[in-house]
């Protein structure tokens, strides 16, 4: 570790990362805003509409997760960082400025590529360029970022609202006409810095390796770690392309082949845990939860606040144990300990259990996620494939996620209507259980192994 520039790998690991802090903006800012621009829109009294706001962003991830993965493995990830920076910029900007809602849902999808382009390249970057030995606390990085950018959307939108005042009339108010743009635009200023610093960082070391690039890719294992550190990368990379007896064939022929059905059905059902474990429901649904829990709206808006600071703090928790627990430990820790809690959360629904103990219950939820499924979901996703195809593999995983997301989206207020909070929360504990049992018997442990070493481990010669 003394070899190693720490300065200069948490200076390109944390540009990279800035996309998550915009995926994280941008997926939770229309929360804040939906009180309002549903107003102006005139669509307060029509589902559909709202619906199709809401998921426009999600449509665009999916979008962009699949077109970032096969890009990024032909023209590299650098490019296609900044081609994110860009589409956050224009979506922030075209999100508050537009007056009529279907260019509104338009500027919305654009973002949606943008999160979905980031979410698979920004972890992929940081694990190529990183040394084994910290590899899963630098792309926890990336996580952290989202954390941060959630907790960043949630102050802001409260700091920019104006209050509310009962009976008011929203439309003719400053958060009715200005607000909620402002809560768009402010997104331009992380997006403008993420596009400017993306510049001046290069592009990952391992790719340019993979493409014959080796004095550019000598440079930069250079900077990271020295000479001897250099050589050793380099000769790994070497001997995994000797290895790689497909080198012909395109990228999804490789990963959808025999040889990697076991690394792709762990990489997919990784993904979609993550999303099916449930926790993202209590950011995207927080209102509703604790209104059932007996809250008023003041509340509410604090406890929200509440959830994202416990967010923030047990990802830092993470960052400083993912390569000392291991990444399968927390996997396991983090799959029971949701299974427990939701099995607890769902019977106090059932009993009418309300008050401050359901706060306690959804804090240690989003605590037990973010210190596991959270950032460690990213981790294995950018470690697990080999060099050759991590991008567009990223991107079938990245995709199932989105996918993932949006089934959890669409099905929560249904299963909550249906079933009740209690009944809802048993079927994510159900969810969880079933994900532990998995990880108990397919998912190996990765930390400190080379990213090579892993593609010998995982992949059938």
């Amino acid at each position: 570790m003394k070899s190693i520039n720490k300065k200069f790998l948490l200076f390109v690991c944390v540009v990279s990362a800035l996309g998550g802090l915009l995926f994280g903006y941008d997926w939770v800012v229309i929360g804040g805003a939906k009180p309002f621009y549903e107003v102006y829109f005139g669509i307060t009294n029509l589902p559909v509409m709202q619906g199709l706001c809401m998921s426009a962003a999600l449509l665009g991830c999916l979008l962009g997760a699949m077109v970032a993965g096969i890009m990024a493995d032909k023209y590299g990830r650098k490019p296609l960082l900044i081609i994110s920076a860009i589409l956050f910029l224009v979506s922030a900007i075209a999100t508050g400025l537009f007056n009529e809602f279907m260019l509104f849902c338009i500027a919305r999808f654009i973002g949606g590529v943008g999160i979905g382009v980031a979410s698979s390249l920004s972890p992929i970057y940081i694990a190529e360029i990183s040394p084994s030995s910290i590899r899963g606390k630098m792309v926890s990085i990336n996580q952290l970022t989202i954390v941060l950018g959630i907790l960043g959307a949630q102050i802001v939108n409260w700091l920019i609202a104006d209050p509310v005042i009962p009976g008011e009339e929203i439309l003719n108010t400053w958060n009715g006409q200005m607000g909620w743009r402002w809560m768009f635009w402010a997104c331009a200023v992380p997006a403008s810095a993420f596009l400017v610093f993306t510049s001046f960082i290069p592009e990952s070391p391992r790719w340019e390796a993979a493409h014959g690039k080796i004095e550019s890719a000598k440079k930069t294992f250079l900077s990271v770690g020295g000479e001897a550190y250099s050589e050793e990368q380099l000769k790994l990379v070497e001997e995994s392309e000797k290895n790689e007896k497909e080198k012909d064939k395109g990228g999804l022929a490789i990963l959808f082949s025999r040889n990697y059905s076991l690394v792709l059905i762990i990489g997919i059902v990784v993904a979609v845990f993550q999303q099916w474990c449930g926790t993202n429901v209590i950011f995207n649904y927080a209102q509703e939860i604790f209104q059932s829990a007996g809250y008023h709206v003041g509340d509410i808006l604090f406890n929200i606040v509440i959830t994202g600071v416990a967010n923030v703090i047990f990802t830092i928790v993470a960052i400083f144990t993912v390569d000392k627990w291991g990444r399968r430990s927390l996997m396991l820790f983090g799959a029971i300990g949701l299974a427990v809690i939701y099995l607890i959360l769902g019977t106090c629904f059932a009993m009418g259990v309300t008050g401050f103990f359901m706060v306690i219950l959804v804090v240690a939820a989003i605590a037990c996620y973010a210190m596991s499924l959270g950032p460690v979901t990213w981790v294995l996703l950018s470690e697990i494939f080999p060099n050759r195809i991590r991008g567009v593999a990223m991107a079938v995983c990245t995709f199932a996620l989105w996918s993932a997301c949006t089934i959890l989206t669409f099905t929560f207020p249904i299963l909550n209507s249906e079933l009740g909070s209690s009944g809802t929360f048993w079927i994510y504990s159900v969810i969880c259980f079933l994900g532990f049992i998995f990880f108990l018997i397919k998912l190996p442990e990765t930390k400190g192994k080379s990213l090579e070493e892993l593609e010998k481990k995982l992949i059938k010669k």
